[in-house]
């Protein structure tokens, strides 16, 4: 070979993430979906801007004392889906997620939209019989049916609850839902009001699954469903931070939508979670 190599060559995994599948931990998929948004579309180009907006990020968190190196994740890149079939979408993000689990890693989904998250608990369900889920979000998600259609971003929850049993969901910042959707909640104490109301999972294997417009738009708005009143960043860091000692065996991060942001703030916000989740896994 040519002592004149090519490159050296940019990076585009995440930042921190090792080479290896077999050897890693965790691995992380990217879900360019949202074939069901209802609002404004765009969340499809997240995984991809949130891999580049990675590179902004120092590997090291100082709360939680820790490297991402230290982390032994494997960025397995990101899912190509059948545009336009939203059946076959899930059918593929299931049969991946159902991998993943049976190697005994941990899963980390980056949406794309939130109905990414009901095959990835399908297939988290058939590994850990005793599984619940803590659920961050502006909305309840849990209509029957949007305009007709089951299987959808605002009815998520719902097809969730139908598989865990809805005494398995927590939900934190929730803001926004039909009258129907907060007599289940309340039906099924679902809605967390301070930390102590999640120590009913303590004994389970836990889904963390974080909507990232249960932050307030202020803080923001790259998302295709903006609601005010919601958590500050912070806020939603100490939440993650208070969840390490649970025992969280799959997550993801969905509905950022980076062009509605053109400051891309949006996203950095968005990386900086999922580093956050990184930690905690």
């Amino acid at each position: 070979m040519s002592e004149n190599m090519l490159g050296p060559f940019l990076q585009r995994n995440w930042i921190g993430s090792i080479d290896n599948y077999d050897k890693a931990k965790i691995v992380m998929i990217g879900l360019p979906f949202d074939g069901t948004c209802s609002y404004r579309p765009g969340s499809r180009f997240a995984p991809e801007r949130l891999r580049l907006a990675s590179w902004g990020l120092e590997d090291y968190s100082p709360v939680f004392d820790k490297h991402l190196d230290d982390v032994m994740f494997y960025d397995a890149g990101e899912l190509e889906f059948p545009l336009g079939n939203t059946h076959k979408s899930l059918e593929l993000i299931e049969k991946n997620a159902r991998i993943i689990f049976n190697d005994n890693k941990k899963y980390l989904g980056i949406g794309g939209e939130h109905l990414v998250t009901l095959p990835a608990i399908k297939a988290c369900k058939e590994k850990y019989p005793n599984l619940a889920v803590i659920h961050f979000d502006a909305h309840t998600d849990l209509r029957e049916d949007y305009l007709g259609e089951k299987l959808s971003h605002a009815s998520v929850m719902r097809r969730i609850g139908e598989i865990t049993g809805f005494e398995n969901i927590k939900q934190i910042g929730i803001r926004s839902g039909l009258k129907e959707e907060f007599e289940l909640m309340k039906r099924f104490n679902t809605l967390v009001n301070n930390s102590s109301d999640i120590d009913v999972f303590r004994d389970k294997k836990v889904f963390l699954t974080i909507d990232v417009d249960v932050l307030d738009p202020s803080v923001l708005p790259g998302t295709g469903t903006p609601e005010p009143d919601g958590l500050l960043y912070r806020e939603l860091a100490q939440w993650i931070k208070f969840l390490k000692n649970f025992d969280i065996v799959g997550a993801d991060i969905v509905e950022l939508a980076p062009d509605y942001d053109s400051s891309e703030v949006s996203t950095a916000i968005v990386s900086k979670i999922v580093r956050d989740v990184l930690m905690i896994l």
